[in-house]
């Protein structure tokens, strides 16, 4: 089996690492109350998706 001669340094190991991150949360406007929200997903200020109450959301 194979066996590196030498360790890799923390830079180039680094290096080889710069695409491996996390990616930002994707985050829509709701159509209906503006408030932030997942695409695809009911709002979870008034439980509205596609214009059509999903859940029942109370009010404080």
């Amino acid at each position: 089996m194979a066996v590196p001669k030498r360790r890799q340094s923390k830079q180039r190991q680094r290096k080889r690492r710069t695409h491996v991150k996390a990616a930002m949360p994707v985050v829509t406007s709701c159509p209906r109350c503006g408030d932030p929200k997942a695409p695809h997903r009911v709002c979870p200020t008034c439980g509205y998706y596609r214009s059509v109450q999903r859940l029942e959301v109370e009010e404080f």
